[in-house]
Order: C-alpha cells, then structure tokens, then sequence
C-alpha cells in the first residue's frame, strides 16, 4: 500500500514539473510575441507618419499618389514578412511547450 501511494506522490510531482516547465515556456514565448508586435507597431507607426508627410510634402498629384502607393506597397510586405515571422514564433512556442511531455507521451504510446 505504502509503495503505490510513494508512486502516485512521485507521479503527481513529476506531472507537476512538467506543467509548470511548460508553462514557463509558453510564459517566455509571448513575451517574446508580445516584444515582437510592439515593435512592429512602433515601426509601423513611424513609417505611415513618414508616408503621410511625404504625400503632404509632394508637389503634385503625381508624386502624392506614388508616394501612397510606395507606402502601402512596403507596408503590405512588411505586414506578410511580421505575421511569417509570428507564425514562426508561435510554431516554436507551441514546440517548446510540448518537450516536457514528450517523454510520457512516448511511454504511454508504447
């Protein structure tokens, strides 16, 4: 009797570092997300003011409507290379919070 509840006190503790190694790695990997949107917004922020200044600044139409369309030509690259990049982040968020689990898994499907 005494063994089993010596295992099930091991196991409850082992599942226990399990869960909080994982959670530290979710906990690490958005606030990695977080930085990396802030960022992004930051810049993002700081190019459209620089874009509208340049299409205020343009002596004619011309120029306003190149200047725009330069704007949210670069603006929808940056914005698809920023979600690649997240996507990416978040793959490997996803990937490091699965490793501690890793090991039960693969014994369990044994």
């Amino acid at each position: 009797m005494m063994n089993s509840f010596d295992e099930f006190q091991k196991l409850s503790k082992d599942s226990m570092d399990m869960a909080m190694e994982s959670f530290g790695s979710m906990s690490k990997g958005f606030q990695a997300i977080a930085a990396e949107v802030a960022d992004y917004q930051k810049k993002s922020f700081e190019e459209g003011t620089a874009a509208v200044e340049k299409v205020v600044a343009s002596k004619s139409l011309d120029k306003a409507f190149e200047a725009q369309a330069e704007y949210v030509k670069n603006s929808y690259e940056g914005f698809v290379g920023e979600m690649t990049k997240i996507g990416e982040m978040v793959s490997d968020l996803s990937k490091d919070a699965y490793k501690p689990y890793e090991g039960v898994i693969g014994k369990v499907a044994k």
